[in-house]
């Protein structure tokens, strides 16, 4: 009916209310929280190239040809590919089948925001032990580099893998159960009134 005015335990169908805003909060909080945990693995798994002091504070690669760099970004880039499709998986089941838009923009917006500070956790974790090695570290000492992030485009995996997950699952919910291909005629037993107009 026209009109009329749906109420749900979130209040007044698509309008903001405090329990919406509160599965936004908690979607938000919540990605960036997986993100301190993405950054941690990031920086234990990744490789890191091995440098040799050749002057006072300052050092070079051993191997030129290494492959440390390219390979950190790869496990950059699967970490938080897993941590998208985990973010959209359970924060649908979880958070948007019962908030809707709110949590879906909540979940999205923390996607990106753990995908930030999986790039900062893990490009911190060491960084002070590299700094000091290479002020400290006698000529010809070798040591591991710290861990950056040379593929910037590596952020957009989570926010991206966490909105197709709830596209997807959204999608997949609504269906009436029929094939893509399935169409309805005049007279079958599907069509609006039964009959045939």
């Amino acid at each position: 009916m026209t009109g009329t005015i749906m109420r749900s335990e979130f209040g007044v169908e698509g309008g903001p209310t405090k329990g919406r805003l509160a599965a936004f909060a908690v979607a938000l909080a919540g990605s960036a929280v997986l993100g301190v945990v993405a950054g941690l693995i990031w920086a234990t798994v990744a490789p890191r190239a091995l440098l040799q002091e050749v002057a006072r504070g300052e050092a070079q690669l051993v191997n030129t040809e290494s492959n440390a760099y390219i390979s950190a970004d790869a496990w950059f880039c699967v970490i938080v590919a897993v941590g998208g499709l985990i973010t959209g998986v359970l924060g649908y089941r979880l958070l948007v089948r019962r908030a809707g838009w709110a949590a879906a923009a909540g979940l999205v917006l923390g996607a990106l925001a753990a995908s930030l500070v999986t790039l900062w956790v893990g490009d911190n974790m060491g960084l002070g032990t590299y700094n000091h090695q290479l002020a400290t570290s006698a000529v010809g000492a070798f040591f591991n580099s710290s861990l950056a992030l040379g593929a910037k485009s590596g952020l957009v995996f989570w926010p991206l893998l966490t909105s197709l997950a709830i596209l997807l699952a959204e999608t997949g919910g609504r269906g009436s159960g029929k094939p893509l291909a399935s169409v309805v005629r005049p007279g079958d037993p599907d069509w609006p009134g039964g009959h045939a107009p």
